[in-house]
């Protein structure tokens, strides 16, 4: 026997068994009251007892054995009745038990001498009305499963169309940032390297090809993050998403283009998870990138710590003194919280006496 013989459930079991403890213990009263126990009275209540517990998988055989229940042969043909068109519907094995149930109510037992209105009444009470109850639980039950798979293919149709929406909003994201990010970037880089080569001066041409590097790495960056709003292409073979360890690299192009930096960072470069990696090289590149627009000629400090637990990246700058009114969308700070907050870190931004503080407090390991 398994559990799924009674939907599943242990109260729907124990109800069967208490009920057929009940039905026994009835018949084994009805026994003794008209005559003494013989060796046939324990397994003539045994077979009702055992068929009342699987009569939900096998109720034509609870509905078989009814005239062994001789002493109460209508409570057997009611749940009969009832339990074989609940677990059927309208099926030629609830028509059977249905005829099947009258016999027992009208021939059983032979001695028994009833009139044809009490026949009918009998066959109605406790063998129509059980089974049309059955019957109606049975569609009901029906009903109900059908309303709840309608709901959940409801449901799926409707994240269906969102996620068809998304995927059309980043494609539409993407196809702009490359006509028209992308077009940009690429021009810089083309003309700067053209000033590479046809530079008057030395110096001239160092910060052509300085120019030159930072716009091909944006473009690196760019054309990774179009195949993530895109998702339509793999990544290419061999990239890397830039991580801690591309720190100092991240600085001597800064360096290269006239910021002064200071970097203090472990050696070696802490193990840490890929997110929080990610998130830190941001946060530096993002906060150097604030003080070449707002704060240039200072001198920035970028300081990297770790412990145990956690991998503090903080960034600061004293304040400067703005000669030009460069554009900015207003979103670098807030973009910082947002990937701190993904790899589950905390950021903290705002200026301490004169000095403009980046600190952001990071995982080393970031829970799965």
């Amino acid at each position: 026997m398994r559990l799924a013989w009674w939907d599943g459930k242990r109260r729907i079991l124990a109800f069967d068994v208490l009920f057929a403890l009940l039905v026994a213990t009835g018949l084994v009263l009805e026994i003794t009251k008209n005559r003494e126990l013989k060796w046939y009275t324990f397994p003539l209540v045994a077979v009702p007892f055992a068929a009342m517990i699987v009569r939900r998988r096998f109720p034509l055989l609870f509905m078989a054995i009814t005239p062994v229940a001789q002493w109460w042969p209508s409570v057997q043909v009611t749940i009969a009745a009832y339990t074989v068109a609940s677990r059927k519907g309208l099926h030629w094995q609830t028509a059977v038990s249905f005829v099947y149930g009258a016999a027992v109510l009208v021939i059983w037992p032979l001695n028994r001498q009833i009139s044809i209105p009490e026949s009918i009444g009998y066959i109605v009470f406790f063998d129509l009305v059980p089974m049309l109850v059955g019957l109606w639980i049975y569609q009901r039950r029906a009903l109900l499963t059908a309303l709840r798979e309608r709901a959940e293919q409801a449901e799926r149709e409707r994240d269906l169309r969102s996620e068809r929406v998304v995927v059309a909003e980043r494609r539409r994201i993407a196809r702009e940032m490359h006509d028209v990010v992308a077009h940009r970037v690429s021009a810089i880089a083309l003309q700067s390297g053209a000033l590479t080569m046809t530079a008057p001066d030395k110096q001239t041409e160092e910060v052509a090809e300085v120019i030159r590097k930072t716009s091909t790495a944006a473009l690196t960056e760019l054309r990774e993050i179009l195949q993530v709003l895109r998702d339509e292409l793999p990544g290419e073979p061999g990239h890397v998403a830039p991580a801690l360890d591309a720190v100092p690299v991240l600085v001597a192009d800064a360096v290269d283009t006239g910021l002064k930096v200071n970097l203090t960072l472990p050696d070696p470069v802490p193990e840490v998870s890929p997110a929080t990696g990610r998130a830190a090289y941001r946060v530096v590149q993002e906060a150097l990138t604030n003080a070449t627009k707002h704060a240039p000629g200072v001198v920035v400090t970028v300081n990297v710590t770790v412990d145990k637990e956690n991998l503090t990246v903080e960034v600061s700058n004293p304040r400067g003194v703005q000669h030009t009114e460069v554009p900015g969308s207003g979103y670098g700070l807030l973009g910082m919280q947002e990937r701190v907050s993904l790899a589950g870190g905390t950021l903290r931004t705002g200026w301490d006496d004169g000095v403009f503080r980046v600190q952001a407090k990071l995982p080393v390991k970031v829970a799965e």
